[in-house]
């Protein structure tokens, strides 16, 4: 019986640095160990062709990854991100790394791990002006004229606090060490299921970033805005946001799956990344 190939939807953006050379060479590679079965840019891809591949494999950097996330959460298609940017966070792997690895993971040996996600839904009166789904965050920054905005902030229905700050950021596991970690928030395992809820710069001594249930349901009522203050979703997708408006921000149903690099663990990244809990330079 012939061997069946697993099936790949490749992503990247040939206009950028040397994506278009580095997938030549993945094709080369990947010829008779598994089947090319689109490469496309992230917003081209179609549900039709997702159903059909086993892997999808992103050459970009975190945000390329953290695009794909938003198409790929409901398709169950794993991830396997290639690092062509700065940080490569998300991106774990190396293109050498990846093609040590390659046999591996088609072979079904490699680690896979579930992202939860968020979902983001913007409503003036009865009318749902905005929706979208969030691998990191969720935020609200105050904007021109850079006045402090109001806002009232709700956890399953019950008052959580009055936020009068440059802000809010709501944020996934994932995405706790993104704006989150800027905004004094934890540090959470990409692997646990609960939220951030964090202000940017309070005007209270008091107001600390809070965990809360993954299950749980943020309602944000704008009070006093700006004429700039925006609603953003994964520093990607963006809208004003107005007085009156509500921002609901809930679990999503989704879930982003990413192929694990064996030759990394999960606490190394975040020490040769972020240079977490690096020693201090003492004098020689």
């Amino acid at each position: 019986m012939a061997k069946t190939l697993s099936r790949l939807v490749v992503f990247s953006d040939p206009k950028k640095g040397q994506a278009a050379e580095v997938v030549g060479h993945f094709r080369d590679f990947v010829k008779s160990r598994a089947r090319i079965i689109a490469t496309c840019n992230i917003d081209d891809c179609t549900a039709d062709v997702l159903k059909e591949a086993d892997f999808a494999v992103v050459f970009g950097g975190d945000g390329s990854i953290i695009s794909a996330a938003r198409h790929l959460s409901r398709s169950n298609v794993p991830v396997i991100g290639v690092n062509l940017g700065k940080l490569g966070f998300l991106a774990e792997f190396s293109v050498d790394e990846l093609k040590k690895c390659f046999d591996s993971i088609i072979l079904g040996k490699a680690s896979i791990e579930k992202r939860m996600m968020l979902s983001c839904k913007v409503c003036s009166g009865n009318k749902v002006k905005f929706t979208s789904s969030a691998l990191n965050d969720v935020f609200i920054a105050a904007g021109p004229p850079f006045r402090m905005v109001e806002l009232k902030v709700l956890v399953d229905g019950q008052p959580l606090a009055g936020c009068i700050s440059d802000g809010l950021v709501i944020s996934t596991p994932t995405g706790s060490t993104a704006y989150n970690l800027s905004a004094g928030g934890p540090i959470l395992s990409g692997k646990m299921e609960a939220m951030v809820v964090a202000p940017l710069c309070p005007h209270s001594l008091s107001f600390r970033p809070i965990v809360i249930s993954a299950g749980s349901t943020v309602e944000i009522l704008g009070v006093r805005v700006n004429k700039g203050t925006t609603i953003s979703v994964d520093g990607q997708i963006s809208m004003k946001l107005l007085v009156g408006d509500v921002v609901k921000v809930e679990r999503d149903k989704g879930i982003f799956l990413i192929v694990n690099n064996p030759l990394r663990t999960e606490w190394y990244t975040l020490a040769t990344k972020l240079n977490w809990a690096e020693k201090p330079k003492y004098r020689k």
